[in-house]
Order: structure tokens, then C-alpha cells, then sequence
């Protein structure tokens, strides 16, 4: 047989290699040849990684969203029913074209180019695009308002493309008797951890959706625990950002003294990108104009270091009490191990480290006082500020109404009353007891809650659990909250009742852990939340139960 030419074999091999996946080699003539990046996994996409496969040309936006819509068809409504998205974007496909075109004319905007998100239905996107901004109520369905929510502004300004809206605990749960996770146009939503479990409120379907590869990134809303919460519960790193950092204009509002709106991600990586785009002044929101003057970029926070020579408090009074927060014993012995490795890393563990504000929590009425006067002069602000509302409600009263008129819509199984409802509409506005209680929970939260133990222990942040207690002191004075994977439910946790068709714990849920801190210390916090999500990589340890994961994969939408 004829001896076959040099550059026929070397051919040959790189062919093979290509097929198979790829991998580096050094020529017979000492030239480097490239790995061929493989198709990324989308239960575990990450932003880089997309980013990667989208300027390679391996596959495109459009194909991105097709493999989307395609997992979301899954399991949204098919399969085990999750409910995390509430409506998908008809524009999407469209608007991912121009996106693929752009790229290749004149390159990418930024990390976010061509990138699916989701977005909480309590943050705004105009009409014309197709769809709805309900905070999961049919008294907001058809409603159109006036413009983007300052988010999605600059997502769109950055080349991301809005995939469509997440499910949410109504009304962003600020309804008595509701299930979390549950709203009428949506329905319940559930874990994928577990079958029917409790995702958590109020971002529950971004949680969800963001667990499973759903889409790219997703964005929550906290105004006490929404997004921190959904973040634990489903295996997520999730930035509460300071009150303040990212715009609130155009998001349906409990508080603009607590709201606040940011990433839920895979990984810190990924949120911190996000939150990158999102931050920043926007003068339709004047909390907004006090932020420092520039907007950092918050991937330089992702220091595997971080934690070196930094002081790490414990607030172990109340808020490691399990008759008080209901964490089960298994949170906290992954708590203590989590202590170990925050040490580990380098940072001193002040232990205890308490909160002279601590007890207070547990019967203070403040928050309650000030979230009910906010919501009911603001939600009225929102619904006068909508060019149109088909259901004709106007006012917080007119809800009230349209809620006890269509029972089958908004009042599900197990619900008793609109309490909390009406105790908002009975406020009687900016009186001399909202500012009281304004007042008094600055005192709790600060002067003798997060920045009075900072300042004692000469602390660079707090850590905690995320579940129970821990998110109420940030809460009141709008300080940031970072939180990332902490372990699982254990598989012989006794399975509880948390609503009508839910449960909570369960085996193998999620549950995370929390990093505090003050004002605008969001950059610190990602940094420490990073060191250790790096370290432990307890996500991976655990995937969604098997029916909950899509199959599709951009292999099968490429060329279709």
C-alpha cells in the first residue's frame, strides 16, 4: 500500500478531532490547533459560555430561543406541570435576528448580546412587543403601560433579548392566604427539586426557571426576602441588591423604601454580569440619584480570594433558633461546616456576632405599618400611570372588589380573606405613625441591627442561612444580600405541608447561604459569596429530579 501523504494524516486527525468534540494539539509542524468548543449544556449554560458558542458561530440567538421556548414546553404546563412562565415573548424570534445580524456586521454590545432572559411579571415591557405586566393578577390583564421598566431599558440597550414573563406569587405576595408561588393567571408553581415543592416566593417562577436551564439568566424582586428565598430554595446564586442600585420605575411596587431588583442566576458569574447592565441612575427613580457616582463592574468582584483576611459575623441570637426561624437541624449542621470554610478561605469568623435588634424582629409591627401605607399610595400611582386597564380597576379598592367578583380567577383553594388587602387601604397615607415606624426600623435595621454590629466587631459583612429569619434586617433599611448554594434537604427529612399543593422541606430541595452587608457593599458580598461558591461547587452536587429537566438541546434546533 502507497504511503500516505503527511498532510493527508494530519487532515485526518483533525477531522476526527472535530468530530468527536475537539481537544488542543500541537501540529507535526509546531503550530497550535485550537479545541473545538463543544455545544454547551443549557441546564448549566453559563453567559461566558453562550457568549463563547454565539461569537464561534456555533449556533445563533434564534437558535438559542428556539431550544428555549422548546424546554419551557417541556415541563411549564407539559410533563410535571412547574408553571415557572406565565407568557412567552412573540417578538423574541425577531428580535433575535436583527441581534444575530448586528453581531455579525459591527460585533457584540456587550456580555448580554443576544442573550434570553426572563423576566419577573412584575416588571414592565411595552405593549407593542406582545406581552403582558400583570404581577400575575387577570385585573392587570390587557393593561398597557407607558414604557419599559427602567431595567429592561438598559437590557435592551445591551443587546439582551426578553424571553418572555416568569410565574410569581401574586401581587409579589403581598396577599394574605396565598400559597407562594401562586397567582391566577399563572397558577401554582413548583420545585424541580422535588415534586410539588415549595419554590418560594415572590420571584418563585424565576427561581425555577433559572434552576433547570429555563433560560439564559432571570430576574427577581425583593421587598423582604423574594428574591433571596426563591435564590435558596432552588439552588441559585441571587444578588438582593441595595435599594437603590437598580432602577424600580416601571416595576409594580410594594415599597420603594424596601423594593429592589435583581439577578438569579446559575452562578455569581452570571448574576454578577447581570447586575453590571442593570445598575445604574435612572431619573424616573429618585432612590437612584443617591447611588455612588459610578456603577462598578461587579465581575471584578469574582475573586477566589476574597474572603482572605476579611471578618465574617455570625448573628447566632434568633436567627439561628429553629423554633423561631423553622430551619430544620440539617440547615444549620451545613451552616456550621459552611463556617469552616469561610475560615478556611482565609477570614476570621467573629462568632457570635448579634444583632442588640435581634429579638425585636420577631414581634416588631414596623414593617407591616410602612409596607401597607407604601403600597396602597403607590399601587393607586400605578394604575393612574397605565394609558390602559380593560378590567377597569384603578385603585387598590377597585382590586380589592374585582378580586371578591371573580372568585374562581383570583381566589383559589384554602383562601379566607383579603386582609391584607384591606388593612393597606384603610391607611390613611403619610401620617405621623407611618414615619414612626419609618424611623423605628432604621433603628432595627441599622443603628442597632446590621451597621451597629459592623461597626462593634469592625466586620466586613454577615453570613447567615437563607431561610427563616435572615433577610428582615437588610430588608428595613434596603441593605444588599448575596446568596449561593449551602447543601440539600437530607432524603429522610420528615416532608411538611407548605400551602394547598405544596411542600416544604422536602428530600433533596435546595436550601442557601446568606452574605450581608451595608449599604452598597454589593460588590464585597459578591466577592465573598464567590470565594465560596468556588470552593464548594455545591450546586453541581445535585441536580433537579429527572422529569423536571428538559431534554432539548441546541443540537436539536440547529438547522430547524
Amino acid at each position: 500500500m502507497a504511503d500516505v501523504p503527511r498532510w493527508f494524516s494530519l487532515a485526518l486527525i483533525l477531522l476526527c478531532t472535530h468530530l468527536a468534540g475537539g481537544f488542543s494539539i500541537t501540529s507535526p509542524f509546531g503550530l497550535s490547533v485550537a479545541r473545538t468548543p463543544a455545544l454547551p449544556d443549557l441546564y448549566e449554560a453559563s453567559v461566558p459560555e453562550l457568549q463563547a458558542g454565539l461569537d464561534a458561530g456555533l449556533f445563533t440567538s434564534v437558535d438559542l430561543i428556539k431550544a428555549y421556548f422548546a424546554r419551557i414546553e417541556e415541563v411549564n404546563i407539559n410533563g410535571p406541570g412547574l408553571r415557572a412562565v406565565i407568557e412567552l415573548n412573540p417578538s423574541a424570534l425577531k428580535e433575535a435576528a436583527l441581534l444575530d445580524a448586528e453581531r455579525k456586521l459591527t460585533g457584540r454590545r456587550s456580555e448580554l448580546h443576544g442573550i434570553p432572559i426572563l423576566l419577573k411579571d412584575n416588571i414592565a415591557t411595552i405593549a407593542a412587543e406582545g406581552m403582558n405586566t400583570t404581577a400575575g393578577s387577570f385585573s392587570l390583564l390587557g393593561s398597557i403601560v407607558p414604557e419599559d421598566a427602567g431595567v429592561v431599558k438598559r437590557l435592551r440597550k445591551a443587546g439582551a433579548i426578553i424571553l418572555g414573563k416568569a410565574n410569581l406569587s401574586e401581587w409579589a405576595e403581598f396577599r394574605d392566604n396565598l400559597a407562594s408561588g401562586w397567582s391566577g393567571r399563572g397558577g401554582q408553581a413548583s420545585n424541580a427539586y422535588f415534586p410539588h415543592a415549595d419554590p418560594c416566593g415572590s420571584s418563585s417562577g424565576s427561581g425555577i426557571a433559572a434552576s433547570i436551564g429555563l433560560a439564559a439568566v432571570t430576574l427577581g424582586t425583593e421587598t423582604d426576602g423574594s428574591i433571596t428565598c426563591p435564590t435558596s430554595n432552588n439552588n441559585l446564586a441571587g444578588i438582593k441588591p441595595t435599594v437603590g442600585l437598580t432602577s424600580r420605575a416601571g416595576v409594580i411596587p410594594i415599597s420603594a423604601h424596601q423594593d429592589t431588583v435583581g439577578p438569579m442566576t446559575r452562578s455569581l458569574t452570571d448574576a454578577a454580569i447581570v447586575l453590571s447592565v442593570i445598575a445604574g441612575k435612572d431619573p424616573n427613580d429618585n432612590f437612584t440619584l443617591v447611588q455612588p457616582p459610578v456603577v462598578p463592574d461587579f465581575t471584578k468582584a469574582l475573586n477566589k480570594n476574597a474572603l482572605k483576611g476579611k471578618r465574617i459575623g455570625v448573628p447566632r441570637r434568633v436567627f439561628l433558633n429553629d423554633s423561631i426561624t423553622g430551619n430544620d437541624p440539617s440547615i444549620n449542621v451545613a451552616y456550621e461546616k459552611a463556617l469552616l470554610t469561610i475560615k478556611a478561605l482565609g477570614a476570621t469568623v467573629v462568632d457570635p456576632a448579634d444583632l442588640p435588634s435581634a429579638d425585636d424582629f420577631v414581634t416588631s409591627n414596623n414593617e407591616t405599618i410602612v409596607l401597607n401605607v407604601d403600597f396602597k399610595v403607590q399601587l393607586n400611582e400605578y394604575f393612574a400611570a397605565l394609558l390602559e386597564n380593560p378590567s377597569g380597576v384603578r385603585t387598590l379598592a377597585d382590586l380589592i372588589k374585582f378580586d371578591d367578583d371573580n372568585p374562581t380567577l383570583e381566589e383559589p383553594a384554602g383562601f379566607e380573606d383579603q386582609s391584607q388587602f384591606i388593612q393597606a387601604e384603610a391607611t390613611n397615607g403619610f401620617d405621623a405613625e407611618y414615619f414612626a415606624a419609618l424611623m423605628a426600623d432604621h433603628d432595627l435595621g441599622s443603628t442597632q441591627g446590621i451597621d451597629f454590629v459592623l461597626k462593634k466587631f469592625n466586620l466586613d459583612a454577615l453570613v447567615l442561612p437563607a431561610p427563616g429569619l435572615t433577610t428582615s434586617p437588610a430588608a428595613v433599611v434596603g441593605y444588599p444580600i448575596v446568596t449561593v448554594p449551602l447543601g440539600f434537604f437530607p432524603e429522610n427529612v420528615t416532608i411538611g405541608s407548605a400551602g394547598p399543593e405544596t411542600v416544604y422541606p422536602a428530600p433533596g430541595v435546595p436550601f442557601g447561604l446568606s452574605f450581608l452587608g451595608t449599604a452598597f457593599s454589593d460588590f464585597e458580598l459578591i466577592g465573598f459569596g464567590f470565594a465560596y461558591e468556588q470552593k464548594t461547587q455545591t450546586r453541581l452536587a445535585r441536580k433537579a429530579f429527572p422529569a423536571a429537566i428538559p431534554k432539548t438541546q441546541l443540537k436539536d434546533v440547529l438547522g430547524k
